[in-house]
C-alpha cells in the first residue's frame, strides 16, 4: 500500500479576522446602500424585530452582520454616539 494512503490528512480553513462591530456595520451600511435600501431603516428593523431579512444578502451583508449580537451591534453605536458627543 501507498505510504500516502496511509497517513491522516489534515485540512484547515484559515479564519478571516474576525472583524469588529465597526468594521461590521460599515460593511453592512455600504451593501445595504449599494442595493438601494435605506441603510439607518433597514438596520433599525434588524435591530428591533432580529429579522434578519431586513439585512441584504449582497457583499455577505447577513451573514456578516449576524455574527453579533444585536445587544453587542446596540452597545456599539451607543458608544460610538456618546463618545463622538462629549464635549
Amino acid at each position: 500500500m501507498n505510504k500516502d494512503l496511509q497517513e491522516t490528512m489534515m485540512f484547515r480553513i484559515e479564519k478571516e479576522h474576525d472583524k469588529t462591530p465597526k468594521e461590521i456595520l460599515l460593511n453592512v451600511y455600504e451593501a445595504l446602500r449599494e442595493k438601494g435600501y435605506d441603510p439607518v431603516n433597514q438596520i433599525v428593523g434588524y435591530l428591533i424585530s432580529g429579522d434578519p431579512t431586513y439585512i441584504t444578502s449582497h457583499k455577505n451583508a447577513r451573514a456578516l452582520i449576524r455574527r453579533l449580537e444585536r445587544d453587542e451591534l446596540l452597545e456599539e453605536l451607543v458608544l460610538f454616539y456618546v463618545n463622538s458627543n462629549q464635549e
